[in-house]
């Protein structure tokens, strides 16, 4: 036994036996991703660094870190080397966006295959494929509406994640921006008129519309980031097949405020966050040379609070 012990010492502490751990480990265990967007503010931030788990859902074809280069052929056509467990509505989950297959995006799914979802300013209703009983079963009254002969729950993920929310970071209205965008065929969701859902009406061309629909494929999940107002997702790209599911975010093991001022006032490189910025600006007009000064000085801090804690737990609390 002592000899198999430093055989295995031996090995592991060799270059080849390093690169070896590593590459099983970041293949089938856990995988490090960065933030990059605010799609999730305030759930996860820009900055957060975390461990993804890479079991949740299966064990998906293993990839060379960076590169991204398969290792593996796909040999059951769904993406996973081990078929496992799809993600449930609610599950924060870790997948590539379907338009490119090349980009890692974080969102919450809010929708599994089946289900239907009606969307508007500041209200995302959900169908979900168990039928009306289950949902009167589930949800208290005050959060159900009828529309379109069926049963809808109103927002139905915001009173336990207290992150989620409808905080738009420009100048105007999300759902007239879905309008403008589906014109051009920007957006998964068909714009229409509901006539029984209390939603205010917009004329749109030659006919009236006063929500998006959708449902969902099978095997296919709806991905919307928390930051609902400021975030690219299942609305514009489309659901996610269970083939392009990499894991569910395990723990922060580092967060760090990197933004410049540009990016956070202006907008410059995605992420402007007026919200943040009036916190540590205070009464100071937010464009000013003194916020940026202000701003600057606070950069690169490290938000001591975010590591090494738990998403699962952390996505219960109310943000700092």
């Amino acid at each position: 036994m002592k000899k198999i012990f430093k055989k295995l010492h031996t090995f592991s502490t060799s270059w080849t036996g390093t690169i070896i751990i590593v590459l099983t480990l970041v293949f089938f265990v856990a995988q490090s991703f960065v933030i990059p967007s605010g799609s999730m503010k305030r759930t996860s931030l820009i900055g957060d660094f975390l461990f993804a788990k890479k079991f949740s859902y299966g064990i998906a074809i293993p990839e060379l870190p960076l590169i991204g280069l398969k290792v593996l052929p796909d040999f059951n056509g769904n993406g996973h080397l081990i078929e496992g467990p799809r993600p449930k509505r609610e599950d924060i989950v870790i997948f590539y966006v379907p338009t490119n297959k090349k980009d890692h995006f974080v969102k919450r799914c809010v929708a599994v295959g089946g289900d239907e979802v009606l969307y508007y300013d500041k209200h995302l209703l959900l169908h979900f494929h168990e039928g009306d009983d289950f949902i009167k079963k589930n949800y208290p009254a005050k959060k159900i509406v009828k529309a379109m002969g069926k049963l809808w729950v109103v927002n139905p993920y915001m009173d336990k994640y207290p992150g989620i929310q409808y905080v738009p970071e420009y100048n105007g209205n999300s759902f007239l921006l879905m309008l403008y965008n589906s014109e051009s065929g920007k957006v998964d969701m068909e714009p229409l008129y509901v006539e029984d859902l209390d939603a205010p009406i917009i004329n749109f061309g030659k006919t009236p519309v006063n929500a998006f629909y959708k449902k969902i494929k099978p095997d296919h999940f709806y991905m919307i980031g928390d930051n609902r107002d400021n975030s690219d997702d299942s609305r514009f790209w489309g659901s996610v097949p269970y083939s392009l599911v990499i894991g569910k975010p395990w723990f922060t093991y580092f967060s760090l405020e990197y933004r410049s001022f540009e990016r956070v006032a202006k907008g410059i490189g995605g992420g402007r966050d007026h919200q943040k910025l009036k916190e540590i600006c205070g009464n100071t007009p937010l464009l000013s040379k003194e916020c940026e000064a202000k701003w600057n000085k606070y950069r690169f801090t490290i938000r001591w609070n975010r590591i090494f804690r738990n998403i699962e737990k952390m996505q219960y609390e109310q943000p700092q």
